[in-house]
């Protein structure tokens, strides 16, 4: 079946098969928070992004050959409630932004800063500092060799614009960093994975830049 990226809670996960990896996605917890499971095709290792929910749906999905390391996007409670248990169950390593790792409650053994890579097998995510929703919030790319790059955003950006923020330095901080880091580097065919929501593309959200820096959220 095609990859739609349209989950929601209980329901059944949603899966995009690439040649060289495969993105789980499910819906999990009360806000309706989205986790990725990427799993290398050469080497069977995964990666879980956000272990934000339901600790007994994201261990279902990793299945029995576990994970290597498990990435949080942002300090925000609703991206980690599962990540204790899941770490304790799979022995996982766990990846957070260097800025917001001292806000999650299970310890960080691997500090992200911008343009650091994160493997899973043979693949490589690159990781984009974005400031504003949080201070310390990333972005995975995983430019895929034999297509267009697959972009995974936590809270940062979704259809119609970029993620919460509370104060207009924090709005001008993330439009930035989602302009220059994102958006002038990256193809309009990009695919985003948001951390809530459905998914969409560059291509999509672009001709509302300016929209977005008039409204001021």
């Amino acid at each position: 079946m095609t990859y739609s990226g349209r989950v929601t809670v209980g329901g059944p996960a949603d899966v995009h098969e690439l040649k060289d990896l495969m993105i789980t996605k499910v819906a999990v917890g009360p806000m309706d928070n989205n986790a990725y499971l990427l799993r290398c095709r050469a080497t069977d290792e995964q990666l879980l992004i956000d272990a934000a929910n339901d600790a007994d749906t994201l261990l279902s999905t990793i299945g029995d050959d576990g994970i290597a390391s498990v990435v949080t996007t942002h300090r925000h409670g609703d991206h980690w409630q599962a990540l204790d248990r899941v770490v304790a169950a799979t022995g996982a390593r766990t990846h957070a932004g260097r800025d917001d790792a001292e806000g999650i409650p299970v310890p960080t053994d691997v500090l992200v800063d911008d343009g650091d890579t994160i493997r899973v097998g043979h693949v490589e995510l690159t990781a984009r500092h974005l400031v504003g929703h949080t201070p310390g919030s990333i972005a995975l790319v995983y430019d895929d060799p034999h297509g267009h790059p697959h972009l995974f955003t936590g809270d940062c950006l979704f259809p119609g614009g970029p993620g919460r923020t509370t104060e207009p330095e924090e709005f001008d901080s993330l439009m930035s960093d989602l302009e220059t880091k994102v958006f002038d580097v990256l193809p309009d065919e990009t695919w985003v994975y948001p951390g809530h929501g459905n998914d969409t593309t560059l291509g999509a959200e672009r001709p509302n830049l300016a929209e977005w820096h008039a409204r001021g959220w």
